[in-house]
């Protein structure tokens, strides 16, 4: 085993401190903290995928309320107000993670009670360790899943990048494998930003773990060919009834094995969980950049003039889908009662 990666994000300090990030885009080739002291370098860095993952941003996002409140005026009204505003900016940042107005929401609750920034402060630090302790859980309950000798697919990234602690998706691979059992992992290269051939190729190798990347397109007939055991992808939102958005080309995923009969297992914490949407149809998809398809590391690679179309995620739809792995439990269909009463609690 190699060393660790920096930590993915830390605040350093009291109300007057900053956040640290590690910047994402520079990996594998050069491991780079960004240190992040306003409100609109934060924005900027979610919005260039600096910092990435669902439980990720919402953590960021916290800290980020943080850094925009500090020129706040000290009245309550205006505390609140900037505050309000701040979140707004935020929200806006990336649309369809859930968990990033999770944390917005929960940090603007508590600042209903107490309005000040050593209370925003703390109660960012709360998420940020609740976060954590629920990748445990996740790794937890999920590890009974892979049994010894199995292949495994994965879409994107959803190991200590993508969130606070030891991820999701990876969250589970990394706790099978304290456990003693061994298996391969495939790694979809994850176009256009291929998060999985650069982050989590980089996490599981570091791990000691074998991996191998794949093309996305390769997927679905590895899948067909009877190739891979099961697939564990993670989520930016799950609906009422368990319809999930994912990382494009999830669906795909989801389809193959559905033909093939192999489970296909989404995993998330419940800060992903959204009952305030009914149905997949409801969750908004993020339109990216057409740069991002258009290019590669920088360098054109369609025609000039060309366009593109860049969805950022798909929705499986909840009956393609084996088993919703949470910090509470593994669910199984039908999911919306499920997922109504951990809500609910």
């Amino acid at each position: 085993m190699t060393a660790r990666l920096p930590e993915t994000i830390r605040w350093v300090g009291g109300v007057d401190g900053h956040l640290e990030l590690l910047d994402q885009t520079q990996l594998p080739q050069r491991e780079q903290v960004l240190c992040i002291d306003n409100v609109g370098d934060l924005i900027a860095a979610i919005v260039r995928l600096s910092v990435r993952g669902a439980p990720a941003i919402g953590v960021a996002a916290a800290y980020g309320l943080v850094l925009g409140v500090r020129s706040a005026p000290s009245d309550r009204e205006g505390f609140l107000e900037q505050l309000r505003a701040v979140a707004a900016a935020l929200r806006a940042a990336r649309p369809t993670a859930v968990n990033l107005a999770w944390a917005l929401d929960r940090c603007l609750r508590a600042c209903e009670v107490t309005p000040t920034a050593a209370s925003l402060l703390y109660e960012s630090a709360s998420i940020h360790a609740d976060e954590v302790a629920m990748a445990r859980a996740i790794g937890m309950h999920g590890a009974a899943l892979i049994p010894d000798g199995a292949t495994i697919m994965t879409h994107c990234n959803t190991g200590r990048l993508a969130t606070a602690g030891d991820g999701t998706a990876l969250a589970v691979v990394f706790a099978a494998w304290r456990e003693g059992r061994r298996f391969d992992v495939l790694a979809g290269e994850t176009r256009p930003l291929l998060q999985g051939a650069r982050l989590t190729a980089l996490e599981l190798s570091r791990e000691g773990i074998p991996v191998r990347v794949c093309a996305d397109g390769a997927g679905p007939g590895l899948i067909q060919r009877g190739e891979v055991d099961l697939v564990l992808v993670g989520a930016d939102r799950i609906a009422g009834n368990g319809d999930a958005a994912n990382k494009v080309g999830t669906y795909s995923l989801a389809l193959a094995c559905a033909a093939r009969g192999v489970p296909f297992y989404v995993v998330a914490p419940t800060s992903t969980l959204d009952v305030g949407m009914a149905t997949g149809e409801e969750i908004p998809i993020e339109e990216r950049d057409a740069l991002e398809v258009t290019e590669l590391l920088g360098e054109r690679i369609a025609p000039e003039g060309v366009g593109a179309r860049n969805p950022a995620f798909d929705v499986t739809p909840h009956h393609l889908i084996t088993g919703i792995v949470t910090d509470a439990g593994v669910l199984s269909p039908p999911y919306s009662g499920q997922i109504a009463a951990l809500i609910s609690r």
